[in-house]
Formats: C-alpha cells, sequence, structure tokens
C-alpha cells in the first residue's frame, strides 16, 4: 500500500477501530473520541456489512492521512482488521503504528459464526510489528477466553483478563472505561521514548508486562 505521514516526535494520533455495527454514543471509543483531542474515528464505513478487504484499505487510508505515530484502540471486528492491516501492510517495527490496545477481539473462526465474521478468517497468526495489549473478557459472548489468549499468542500482545465484563461495549456498562485508558496510556508509554522514536522490541515489552500489572490487574484482581 502507499507510503506514510512523515516522523514527528510529537505525541501519537490515536485512531480508533470499531467492530461490527460501530460504536454507539455510550461505547467507550465514542466517549475517548469526544474527550480526548488525540483522538479520531476510523470510518471504516459498511459498519453492518463489513467487507475485509475495504475495511483494511480504510484503515490502511487513515493511518497514512494521520501524523506518525499512530496509536490504534480497536474493539471487536476491529481488532481482526488490525491484524490484517499488520499482514498486509508490513511495516518497520513501531512506525508509523507505533502500538495498539485491541479489546475483546471477536471470534470469526469459531463454528457457527455469523456470515459478517467468518469474511475475516482465517485470523491472522502475525506478529504484531508494534507493542500491543489483548484486553478480555471471561463471559464475552463473541469469544472465549481461552480463544482471546491464543490470538494475544499468536499477534505477540501481553495479554489481560478482566474477569466477567461482557463484551467490553456500552452493554458492559463500562462507561469511560477509567482502566481502558490506564491501559492505552502505558502502551503509549511502552511505543516510543522522550524523543518520540520506537523502544526496541523487548524494552516495549518489558515496559508493558510491568505495566499491565500496574494499570490492570490491581483495578480487576486487586492485586
Amino acid at each position: 500500500m502507499g507510503s506514510f505521514a512523515p516522523f514527528d516526535a510529537a505525541g501519537p494520533t490515536v485512531l480508533t477501530v470499531p467492530g461490527l455495527g460501530g460504536s454507539g454514543p455510550s461505547h467507550w471509543q465514542t466517549l475517548w473520541e469526544q474527550a480526548r483531542p488525540d483522538t479520531v474515528r476510523v470510518e471504516l464505513g459498511m459498519w453492518n456489512t463489513p467487507h475485509r478487504n475495504a475495511w483494511v484499505t480504510r484503515l490502511d487510508e487513515a493511518i497514512r492521512r494521520a501524523q506518525a505515530p499512530v496509536v490504534l484502540a480497536a474493539h471487536s471486528l476491529g481488532c481482526l482488521a488490525v491484524a490484517w492491516w499488520a499482514q498486509i501492510s508490513p511495516q518497520p517495527y513501531g512506525w508509523p503504528v507505533a502500538g495498539a490496545l485491541l479489546v475483546a477481539p471477536a471470534d470469526a473462526d469459531r463454528a457457527g459464526v455469523q456470515a459478517e465474521l467468518a469474511a475475516f478468517a482465517p485470523t491472522p497468526r502475525v506478529s504484531l510489528p508494534f507493542p500491543s495489549i489483548v484486553v478480555a473478557s471471561t463471559d464475552d459472548p463473541w469469544v472465549s477466553i481461552e480463544r482471546a489468549h491464543s490470538m494475544a499468542v499468536d499477534w505477540g500482545s501481553l495479554f489481560v483478563d478482566v474477569g466477567e465484563q461482557g463484551h467490553l461495549n456500552a452493554a458492559s456498562g463500562i462507561g469511560w472505561w477509567r482502566e481502558g485508558q490506564a491501559l492505552l496510556d502505558r502502551v503509549i508509554l511502552a511505543s516510543s521514548d522522550r524523543t518520540g522514536h520506537a523502544r526496541p522490541p523487548g524494552d516495549a515489552r518489558a515496559i508493558l508486562a510491568v505495566s499491565v500489572t500496574d494499570a490492570a490487574q490491581a483495578h480487576y484482581l486487586g492485586g
């Protein structure tokens, strides 16, 4: 695909990547877009009848338009769009996408899955070329906690189990989702040093390994 915006040492642009049906007014992605000046939605289009290649193309266009570095905050089927983008559009580690928060990834490979999700199968098993966290719930109707963990392993992501939180959407009652904001901030911290340059993969992962415990386990597991 095309070239990307030039490197900028300023803070990252946060792009939200919704899933099937888009994200409504009470969804954490929408609330973040309204409250954070650095955050904007990727308008993938065809929210109710998604087409994998079209979504990946629009995501690529949004990344190229944004001022790099970019951090992605994806939900559900949007997580698979990110994984497909990483497979189709290889990049140097950490640029232009510097990191990703991948929340409640949908399972497009399970038996009997609806056609809109099946079109995104097979789920890419590529190691993502940026630091990332996968967040999943133990009672998510769209993906089992075991399958979400398997995706995190395939993608090279740190994994956070948040307990019983449903699909981590508006119906979960998490609102602004303060814990998610903390995890997003940790991804941003792990993604680049103080000069805005990508941290080496080992350094980024070490930061996330500590930061996940600080930002999430204390909230969800009482650690």
